[in-house]
């Protein structure tokens, strides 16, 4: 992905540069909404951080966008997080600390539900339980969708509700039935804001399959060469 926006900016446009959901269906007066991410991230202490450290105008300028910003996913949104097989999520503990944790799965385990929801299968770890006990007290929390070899990240704050074993419907919109896990629950979140992140700092990886599929060429190639160099080796043992 090339030239993706830096800072607070809306998702990166995919190539039929869609508008964002209902935006042309408001009128002029309920366009002017805040830009829901800044609306929950830079609380007031932030924003004397921001003054102090002259970042705080440019801020200031995306929370007056007149328009709808980051709070309904589009397809850019829907397809990146379709396409993850991991993510980062943090919950706050009674007690006031953060948590963070990873939850992995099958390419596209994270399930897009609706414009404003998503949700996924919780597979059984080691049952400490810290995420899902923090979210029976707390039910907000902050997702980090990384895709390293792009250098590009997705942060996305929510409210989950959890999903007992009972509400088969729900289960069967989250399950992944090639993937041999226990589900212990659901998780189903609700979007309050997002927000795509420059690719400062962002190193890059790979997983095994990408590692596979780049060097595939290569392997093939090999495979040509040494079956090419038997051959050769067998005409010259026969003469």
């Amino acid at each position: 992905m090339k030239g993706k926006r830096r800072g607070f900016a809306a998702a990166p446009p995919p190539p039929e540069h869609e508008e964002k959901p209902l935006l042309n269906q408001m009128s002029p007066l309920e366009n002017v909404m805040p830009h829901h991410f800044a609306q929950i991230a830079f609380t007031p202490t932030v924003k004397k951080m921001q003054e102090k450290l002259g970042s705080r105008a440019s801020y200031a300028r995306m929370e007056d966008a007149h328009h709808a910003a980051n709070r309904l996913l589009t397809k850019a949104e829907a397809s990146f997080i379709s396409a993850r097989s991991s993510l980062y999520m943090a919950t706050v503990s009674e007690t006031g600390w953060p948590y963070i944790q990873h939850r992995g799965g099958p390419t596209g385990f994270v399930r897009v539900l609706g414009e404003d929801m998503i949700g996924f299968a919780d597979f059984r770890g080691n049952r400490q339980y810290i995420s899902i006990g923090n979210l029976t007290a707390n039910d907000r929390i902050s997702l980090f969708f990384m895709d390293y070899p792009n250098k590009t990240r997705l942060k996305l704050f929510g409210r989950v509700r959890i999903v007992g074993l009972d509400d088969r419907d729900m289960l069967s919109r989250l399950e992944m039935p090639d993937y041999r896990a226990r589900i212990e629950h659901g998780l189903v979140i609700t979007v309050e804001g997002y927000d795509w992140n420059c690719p400062q700092h962002i190193v890059e990886r790979y997983t095994l399959d990408e590692v596979r599929l780049a060097t595939a060429p290569l392997t093939d190639r090999i495979a040509e060469l040494e079956a090419e160099l038997v051959r050769i080796n067998a005409g010259h043992s026969t003469n």
